[in-house]
């Protein structure tokens, strides 16, 4: 499904956002927020209900909601003062107040070519957006690792569409790939173990329907972890 509003579009088949017919990295969080907003229209949903949608079982203060409205206002373009899209319910919450319609199917797309990516920790999951994903401490983070022994912005996960590649962002205890330490862009594979501070998790990727994680992750790479 193809949802227009203003001059943007959310496209569920491909978790995508455009604007003016552009792409726009959105990260899973908030782009969680916009679908529960769009759902909603035109009811406000509190505070408290947008929290417990998006940080389940886990308390949060306001200020990582507030944080995440304000990411999702710029990668639309929407203004707090002027909103078109996203209105401050002052006191209560937030609603969507722009006007929403079916939006035209894009043709001459290829099918299952995408890549759809996840770190898993223990019985976790965490869903990985097209383009960059944050992973540290801070609630606003597309992989959210509440650990003392994680940084705020600890690494950046980035899916492309036929390679995923991990970046530290100078953190305190580092980041590691299979063991290894890394200090550059480092490509990664479907099965490879991944350290983020003292926090262990797995990288899987898979692309389209139908295709297993083993059949590419030789084509999930890029330059390797160096020696240190």
């Amino acid at each position: 499904m193809r949802l227009e509003f203003g001059d943007c579009v959310l496209d569920r088949d491909t978790r995508e956002v455009s604007r003016r017919g552009k792409a726009v990295h959105v990260e899973p969080k908030a782009y969680r927020l916009l679908e529960l907003l769009i759902d909603s229209r035109p009811r406000a949903l509190s505070k408290q209900e947008l929290q417990d949608a998006l940080w389940p079982q886990t308390y949060v203060s306001e200020l990582a909601l507030s944080r995440l409205v304000s990411v999702l206002r710029e990668a639309l373009g929407d203004s707090t003062k002027k909103p078109r899209l996203i209105r401050t319910v002052h006191g209560y919450g937030y609603a969507f107040c722009g006007e929403a319609g079916g939006a035209p199917p894009l043709t001459g797309r290829r099918g299952g070519s995408e890549l759809h990516c996840r770190l898993v920790m223990g019985s976790r999951s965490f869903a990985l957006a097209a383009g960059e994903n944050v992973i540290g401490r801070d609630p606003a983070a597309a992989v959210w690792l509440d650990r003392a022994s994680v940084s705020r912005r600890h690494a950046r996960l980035v899916v492309g569409s036929r390679s995923a590649t991990l970046e530290d962002l100078g953190s305190r205890n580092g980041t590691h790939v299979a063991g290894k330490r890394i200090d550059s862009p480092t490509g990664i594979s479907s099965g490879d173990s991944i350290r983020i501070g003292g926090v262990s998790l797995v990288f899987h990727a898979s692309r389209g329907l139908g295709t297993t994680e083993s059949e590419i992750s030789s084509h999930v790479s890029g330059p390797r972890a160096r020696k240190r």
